[in-house]
């Protein structure tokens, strides 16, 4: 719980980090199919806002929702899990 209630949090991998305070990330899970029973891989792509720009690409990072900070940012990064090799 945050100051302004329940917040989602998602794990994902930085795919890039080019722009300023900014990365996206790729957040990926499993969905079954209704009929085969079979999982699938379903992906998604984040813009995450990082103040300290201190993510690299390949990092899996912890972001939080949060309110719209720009036209597609509205997730800001909470910490680093695993730093890339």
């Amino acid at each position: 719980m945050s100051e302004r209630g329940f917040n989602r949090t998602i794990k994902g991998v930085v795919v890039s980090n080019k722009m300023d305070k900014t990365i996206v990330i790729r957040a990926e899970r499993l969905v079954k199919h209704p009929v085969f029973h079979k999982y699938t891989r379903k992906h998604v792509k984040y813009m995450v806002h990082d103040e300290k720009n201190e993510c690299k690409v390949g990092d899996t990072v912890i972001v939080m929702e949060s309110r719209p900070l720009s036209r597609l940012k509205r997730w800001r990064m909470l910490r680093i899990v695993a730093k890339a090799e």
